[in-house]
């Protein structure tokens, strides 16, 4: 789940991480009010979650408060990468000395987290790791021993030279460790870390990112959520209970469990499709849930053809197949639906979609064959 900036900043600054102060506003009158706080210049970013904003135009800087109120009514209602901006932040303006890059994520290659530190701060880390890697010093954390004082040390020497920001640099690195570990996050990211005028270090931009699956344990970071910035597709998932993730192909995939329904994806593009989603309905023997999941994955128009690829153990496959007629007798479907249904009670679900327009398979790689040919017949 992602978070605004300005959200992120809260978290930091209650970790102890030295944050520019900043207020949100939602209208142009807010954004001119909130600058007249501020006895200098302001800068007036946009509340989205994807980066990019300020080659997108939506980070400016404002002399005055009119200066700001013109400028956040370009910003508010802009599109930076598909997402309409609805918030901004404005925040005092900081000389900037010197910018650096701090974030924390999962290894998944090495099972640890992984600390990445680069002098070259305020761009995207992607566009420096595909340029310059060797500007990114990175530490592995060995999750029973913690982030230790060593590499805190290592790390913050890589980005600064001066004994008191080096001081500074590490006790932020000790504190977005915590926020990382304690708030079950999958990204904690500064960028950049600055060094003002006066010297001091601190976080010019927040970034969070929480690990969806921990969230049962922070219902105060879910309250966080703002499901405006979520693909609905995304949300009407999340409130249907089922595992998605929409992708660019046009082969809608309806499979039970994720190991499966990862090897779905992959047999799809071996035999020449494309996945247009990843979907797992789960364990649970819920017709309700078939219903939600074709809902979902045919709503965004550009499914071809379906693929339900079903191994019944804890699902039962005749409450699958109930679960497809009830949906075929909900929405008109007029794509071609190809259905492997094997393990319990598949005898019983084979018989319950006699006569329909249904197209049987017996293995995965019959269905998997059979769709990708009848997504070829739409396109």
């Amino acid at each position: 789940m992602k978070i605004h900036e300005y959200q992120a900043a809260d978290i930091f600054k209650k970790y102890g991480i030295p944050t520019n102060p900043g207020k949100v506003a939602a209208t142009s009158a807010e954004a001119e009010s909130a600058a007249r706080d501020f006895a200098r210049t302001v800068v007036v970013k946009a509340q989205v979650h994807v980066g990019g904003r300020g080659k997108a135009g939506g980070v400016k800087l404002a002399k005055t408060a009119a200066e700001a109120k013109e400028v956040a009514e370009k910003i508010l209602g802009m599109n930076i990468k598909g997402i309409t901006v609805k918030k901004v932040l404005v925040a005092g303006g900081i000389e900037i000395k010197k910018e650096a890059y701090v974030g924390i994520t999962l290894d998944r290659a090495r099972q640890k987290p992984v600390i990445m530190v680069s002098a070259a701060g305020g761009v995207e880390i992607e566009e420096v790791a595909a340029k310059t890697p060797e500007k990114i010093v990175k530490a592995w954390v060995d999750p029973l021993l913690g982030l230790c004082d060593y590499q805190v040390r290592d790390l913050a020497g890589a980005l600064f030279s001066d004994p008191a920001q080096k001081k500074e640099t590490a006790a932020i690195l000790k504190a977005l460790w915590r926020v990382y570990t304690e708030c079950d996050c999958s990204l904690a990211e500064i960028n950049p870390l600055v060094v003002d005028g006066a010297g001091k270090v601190l976080a010019l931009d927040s970034k969070i990112i929480f690990d969806d699956n921990a969230l049962f344990r922070h219902p105060d970071l879910e309250a966080l959520r703002d499901a405006n910035e979520e693909e609905p597709s995304e949300t009407a998932a999340r409130e249907a209970n089922l595992s998605y993730v929409p992708l660019d192909g046009e082969i809608g995939c309806l499979v039970n469990g994720a190991g499966l329904a990862m090897a779905t994806l992959d047999v799809v593009k071996l035999y020449g499709g494309n996945p247009a989603n990843f979907l797992d309905v789960g364990g649970s023997s819920d017709p309700k849930k078939v219903v939600n999941a074709l809902k979902i994955i045919t709503g965004s128009g550009k499914v071809k053809a379906i693929l339900f690829n079903i191994f019944g153990g804890i699902t039962r496959c005749d409450d699958i197949a109930q679960g497809i007629l009830t949906a075929l007798s909900q929405m008109k479907l007029d794509l071609p639906i190809v259905v492997r249904l094997t393990g319990t009670n598949e005898e019983k679900a084979r018989e319950m979609l006699k006569g329909t327009k249904l197209i049987p398979a017996a293995t995965m790689v019959e269905a998997v064959e059979r769709v990708v040919e009848e997504a070829k017949k739409k396109s």
